[in-house]
């Protein structure tokens, strides 16, 4: 069962097997003490995250494969051949025609530059506007592709499939420290054009094919060390074991730091996550302490401290992110200490609510932050003060910069940052919204709608936005369909259940059989119904809200695996499979009286 296994790991299976030994009736048992285990085996205090790291090095992206001669790029009306790599780029565009991006001047505007810095000179000096150029039917080329690949066989997805799981099997997994682990994101993503979120200033550039010369590895000295692609070399190999990533790149946009991973199944992985959540809770413990502490600070006779509380005051009660500088090339998106006086209006009465203060800016990946929240008196004179002689573009907290209030955090508690306190509100959210909401007695359809509400709670509080599916208002006809036909099968069931017990009162057995029957029938419709009603409600009420986001970085999964447990419902109703993975030990070791 075991290939490898350490010396601590061979002493824990000796415990286990005899301290279990009596208990453990079946194999499934046995699989959930080993599970628990693993999950407690002995860790390295001393920031070593493993001894040994076995990999083969990531998958690069296919090389680029030149259009068939009769799919043709026009200029100004002519045909036009292009360049492998110039070609290679315009086919990004041409594949993005009907997308809404090509419509934003800021992304045609960033593809023809960096198209034109991949051309020769021939060709710069013949195209010189995006305007002219005709890429309609290299657009219909990989329509026609998409197309053929959806119309493919079962036979040809099943070649695709296999040749997938043998580059998985091959580059999917790693050796550590014992463990074959899985590798989460093995695959380099291939060149392409940037999109970003929202109206991001970079959108359109071009994102620039990964070389092996580009990538540090990392692993074992005493490791096969992966080998690079023929004729090529890595940047680098190292073999740092205070790290947990497999090999790493800049990329050419942002200039952003990528990784290889583990899995979020892995246990190290899983122990990070762990990690997170008991500290998140160990701020459950302090937190009366520490609101107490930033509200006395609303006096404060120094500036810096007033700013430092009342910013704290927003990241604790609105769940807000702190906030980073940024270059004028990146997105104008803010956080809470680098909010500007035009991010908020100060409203003595609004809407029968006194000290309202309306929050209105661009948050993480540019989406919207709307929220006008009713603050204490103290916060709202504070935020009056904090605005004095400042034109709309000065910085609100002047004193402050995330850096400054993270330290103050650490010194509140070790560990501690914003995302700690956005990790335990949205965890104490879920915990109190799931006791309020759910009914022991409801339908397992109904805990489901209970439990999506709670999350729906964390979603909104954390400002998880999503646009309306485009097919969402079809999905909604045809839930409405089946609501309709299945009312209209229970109004005849009722009539045939009528009939029968009538026909039962003083009929034979066969007869109390058949009124039986129906009876069961028609139960059946009925729990049918309320699961299709439950199913439309839960679907409007989420059409604009994104709850997998707060499912997977900031609820404590012990709180999910407890409920479910608790209510008698199936996890795998909550989380598919990949949020499984992630949170195994959460599932392993939870029980159902867990309260975060």
């Amino acid at each position: 069962m075991f290939n490898v296994i350490t010396n601590i790991r061979i002493i824990s299976l000796i415990k286990l097997h005899s301290f279990y030994r009596c208990k453990c009736s079946t194999k499934l048992e046995i699989h959930k003490y080993l599970s628990i285990l693993r999950w407690e085996e002995e860790k390295k205090n001393d920031g070593t995250k493993w001894t040994f790291l076995e990999h083969k090095g990531p998958v690069f992206a296919p090389p680029y494969e030149p259009l068939p001669p009769d799919v043709k790029f026009y200029y100004c009306g002519k045909e036009m051949k292009l360049s492998q790599d110039a070609e290679e780029v315009a086919t990004f565009y041409a594949r993005m025609l009907d997308h809404d991006y090509t419509t934003k001047s800021a992304f045609n505007n960033n593809f023809f530059h960096d198209w034109r810095e991949v051309m020769t000179e021939s060709e710069r000096a013949k195209i010189n506007d995006l305007s002219k150029c005709n890429f309609k039917e290299m657009h219909s080329y990989f329509v026609q592709k998409s197309e053929e690949r959806k119309a493919m066989t079962k036979e040809e997805k099943q070649k695709i499939k296999e040749m997938n799981e043998q580059i998985q099997k091959e580059y999917g997994f790693c050796i550590i420290d014992g463990h074959k682990e899985k590798i989460g994101n093995f695959k380099i993503e291939p060149p392409g054009l940037f999109r970003g979120r929202g109206e991001h200033p970079k959108m359109g550039k071009l994102k620039r094919r990964v070389m092996p010369e580009d990538i540090l590895i990392n692993c074992s000295k005493d490791s096969n060390i992966p080998k690079p692609p023929p004729g090529h070399k890595w940047k680098e190999v190292r073999h740092d074991p205070n790290v947990t990533w497999l090999a790493s790149w800049t990329e050419n946009i942002q200039g952003q730091v990528k990784y290889v991973m583990l899995n979020p199944s892995s246990k190290l992985k899983g122990e990070k996550d762990w990690q997170k959540y008991e500290t998140a809770r160990k701020l459950a413990q302090l937190i009366d302490k520490i609101r107490a502490e930033y509200r006395e600070d609303w006096k404060s006779k120094e500036m810096r401290i007033r700013q430092r509380a009342v910013a704290l005051y927003f990241i604790d009660k609105l769940a807000l992110r702190a906030g980073n500088e940024k270059d004028e090339d990146q997105a104008d998106t803010v956080g809470c200490c680098s909010l500007r006086v035009e991010h908020i209006t100060l409203h003595e009465q609004k809407d029968g609510k006194e000290y309202v203060v309306v929050f209105d800016f661009l948050g993480k990946d540019s989406i919207r932050y709307y929220n006008e929240v009713p603050v204490e008196k103290r916060v709202f004179k504070n935020l009056q003060l904090f605005m004095e002689n400042k034109s709309p573009s000065d910085d609100l907290f002047d004193r402050l910069n995330t850096t400054v209030m993270n330290k103050h955090l650490n010194e509140l508690m070790e560990g501690l940052t914003a995302k700690v306190f956005r990790t335990y509100n949205a965890s104490w959210t879920l915990q109190q919204q799931l006791d309020k909401l759910t009914n022991p007695d409801d339908t397992e359809a109904e805990k489901i709608l209970s439990y999506n509400r709670a999350n729906r709670a964390v979603a909104i509080l954390c400002n998880h936005q999503r646009s309306v599916p485009k097919t969402h208002a079809k999905s909604m006809e045809n839930l409405k369909a089946k609501i309709e036909a299945k009312k209209q099968a229970i109004s005849e069931t009722e009539h045939a259940v009528k009939e029968a017990k009538r026909d039962a009162k003083h009929g034979s057995v066969k007869e109390k059989v058949v009124y039986e029957k129906k009876k069961k029938t028609l139960d059946r419709l009925k729990e049918q119904l309320t699961k299709l009603e439950v199913q439309a409600t839960d679907k409007e009420e989420n059409k604009e809200i994104a709850l997998g986001t707060s499912k997977l970085n900031y609820l404590d999964p012990r709180i999910t695996v407890a409920w479910c447990k608790k209510h008698n419902v199936p996890i795998e109703k909550i989380y598919n499979k990949t949020q499984r993975d992630k949170f195994r030990w959460a599932i392993d070791m939870a029980g159902p009286n867990y309260v975060f």
